[in-house]
């Protein structure tokens, strides 16, 4: 069975998007890994410096849908555009959070709050306990040109089921599971911007399944970004993954199952080694010393 994992977030102040994540929403940090390079998956998008990976969530990746911050050492900052409509989640916890701590806050219904990360990505906080069983998390909402070209694409080819529709605000939610977090494609009736923040949804299907989907996207003359490729993580396992792009460009990643579950146990010290991480990060003195500013990406 295909599962979604995570979305990516490229982020320039590790320090506030922390505070956002633990303090505010209340997840934890899942894990956490330093790099010297680029990945070769772009996965910190078109990077080859040190850069960060934290994954953080209510819970582990086996059964919850979680953030993955990538943060690039020399970028300060990056331009948003109209792909990422926002992550919906419920949690009164983190509604009483935000305005305990004064993070900016605005109600739009009875009971849904929004709220923005570090950033400028939008969250819909729903004002409910979170669910004793199952995610807090809910859906992603993503913008497109054409809403039945993209649900197509989502269906069809990529094996989503079509949950509901809502011609009104023309929407259509899509998921892998009734228990999983779910896909919210909106009509933006016009063209997607990803500017330079563009994320990324990744999915895991059974390892067997990537060489038929990569061969169906090629079939179909669908835009591979990454063909299939192993990646490798030292002392971890290897995965492997192939990257695709819907019409409107959006970043989808599929890792093999198997793999990927050993590679997302969450690690006891993620907090510590976050922490230890972000004390040590002098790039900001450096730029200063030097007297430069980070690049606006």
């Amino acid at each position: 069975m295909r599962r979604a994992l995570h979305f990516v977030f490229k982020v320039g102040d590790r320090t506030k998007t922390a505070t956002f994540y633990r303090d505010v929403l209340g997840m934890k940090v899942l894990r956490h890994e330093e790099f010297d390079e680029g990945c070769k998956a772009t996965c910190n998008g078109p990077y080859d410096g040190k850069w960060s990976k934290t994954m953080v969530g209510f819970g582990p990746e086996d059964d919850h849908f979680v953030a993955e911050l990538t943060y690039n050492y020399g970028v300060a900052e990056y331009q948003l555009g109209n792909d990422f409509l926002g992550l919906t989640l419920q949690s009164s916890k983190a509604v009483s959070n935000a305005k305990r701590l004064g993070w900016p806050l605005t109600q739009v219904e009875d009971d849904l709050y929004v709220t923005q990360a570090p950033g400028g990505y939008q969250f819909y906080l729903v004002d409910r306990e979170q669910p004793h069983k199952g995610d807090p998390v809910q859906r992603v909402s993503l913008g497109v040109s054409d809403i039945k070209r993209s649900t197509n694409y989502w269906s069809t080819l990529l094996g989503m089921t079509v949950m509901e529709r809502n011609e009104g605000k023309k929407t259509v939610l899509l998921g892998f599971g009734d228990t999983q977090c779910k896909l919210e494609l909106h009509d933006i009736s016009g063209a997607v911007d990803h500017g330079t923040a563009f994320g990324r949804i990744a999915f895991s299907c059974p390892r067997d399944q990537l060489p038929d989907l990569e061969a169906l996207m090629k079939k179909e003359n669908e835009n591979i970004i990454t063909p299939l490729v192993s990646l490798d993580t030292p002392g971890k396992a290897t995965v492997e993954v192939v990257i695709l792009a819907d019409p409107d460009g959006h970043e989808i990643c599929f890792v093999g199952d198997e793999a990927f579950r050993q590679l997302s146990t969450v690690d006891p010290k993620g907090d510590e080694l976050l922490d230890k991480a972000m004390a040590d990060d002098k790039s900001n003195e450096w730029f200063a010393k030097h007297n430069r500013q980070k690049a606006a990406a």
